[in-house]
């Protein structure tokens, strides 16, 4: 199946809100996140995104409504030369425990499953803590951390529990040339 690159989306891709994304006119890509995309395709590497969108859950937003937000990610993606592979999301609230929830790794391993992947090649890119915890608690074999979106807050958490990421990036497009330059595919 070849190398696979783990993307979160708020935060990551695109401009995150603490009002959610609710629906395709509140989607704003952060610059240069979909050339970085692309850029990861050109070289080799597949692309998977995994989100937590418990607005569906919060009752704030319907499935089709989440569904325009992701095929016009996709479509920007596409136009920049770039393909998403697949995306996984999590439509639940925190209060509903499910085993899909960032930072547990069910958005991972129901990848894993789906594609038959090895994690020992993939990485994960995300802005937050959760995002960091959900790559290692899957075993993904190099996290990214982002400092768009919530990336510095997650500095100071992960700093906190004593966890490092491989490497604190920029942003989407500084992280995809550390994983062209430092990984082997």
């Amino acid at each position: 199946m070849g190398y696979i690159v783990f993307l979160d989306r708020d935060g990551v891709i695109n401009i995150d809100s603490s009002s959610y994304i609710k629906n395709e006119s509140e989607f704003e890509f952060i610059p240069k996140s979909p050339e970085a995309v692309a850029l990861l395709c050109q070289n080799g590497f597949q692309v998977i995104v995994i989100t937590n969108q418990s607005l569906i859950g919060r009752k704030m937003a319907s499935p089709q409504q989440l569904d325009a937000v992701f095929e016009k990610m996709k479509k920007g993606i596409e136009k920049a030369g770039g393909r998403i592979k697949d995306i996984f999301f999590c439509p639940h609230t925190p209060e509903d425990n499910c085993f899909c929830r960032k930072p547990k790794p069910g958005l991972i391993l129901n990848a894993r499953d789906k594609y038959h992947l090895d994690l020992d090649q993939s990485c994960m890119v995300g802005d937050s803590a959760k995002d960091i915890e959900c790559a290692q608690n899957a075993g993904c074999s190099k996290v990214l951390l982002v400092k768009t979106g919530n990336g510095s807050k997650a500095q100071k958490e992960l700093s906190l529990k004593g966890i490092t990421p491989d490497h604190i990036a920029c942003d989407l497009y500084e992280a995809a040339l550390w994983i062209i330059l430092n990984v082997k595919i």
